[in-house]
């Protein structure tokens, strides 16, 4: 899981020219403390790990992190799936989740599936968090 994530921010990191996205960085403890706390799910081709979400409620919001899918098997629906996966799994109201600005093909699935601009904000000069969130029902 560890490994899809890191390829798949790398061309994150290479859109905001930052080599040190949090996503890139995180620690193997870390991955499996998330795994052990939260609603993880994975998609596989085989025995191949190719895509992965989190999820983490905090009440009746369910904070989505980590939407990763393999460079290799992106456009094949897995992002799409996964996210709507963790959202049938999960009891909550509401859910939430962000990503970068120029992150127009992100920006695109999430609203594709109901996702609504919440609110932005600048963390850089370099980057703002389009924070997003979907109602249920």
């Amino acid at each position: 899981m560890l490994t899809v994530q890191r390829a798949a921010y790398v061309s994150e990191a290479q859109l905001y020219d930052n080599p040190h996205l949090s996503a890139l960085t995180e620690s193997l403890a870390s991955v499996r403390e998330a795994i052990a706390s939260e609603v993880v799910l994975v998609a596989r081709a085989g025995p191949r790990v190719v895509g992965a979400v989190r999820g983490r409620v905090e009440g009746s919001v369910c904070h989505v992190g980590r939407l990763v899918v393999a460079p290799d098997m992106q456009g094949l629906g897995i992002g799409r799936r996964l996210l709507l996966a963790v959202e049938s799994r999960v009891q909550a109201a509401v859910f939430t989740l962000f990503t970068g600005h120029r992150s127009a093909g992100n920006l695109a699935l999430y609203r594709k599936v109901g996702y609504a601009l919440a609110r932005e904000e600048r963390v850089a000069d370099t980057l703002t968090l389009v924070h997003l969130e979907k109602r249920r029902g």
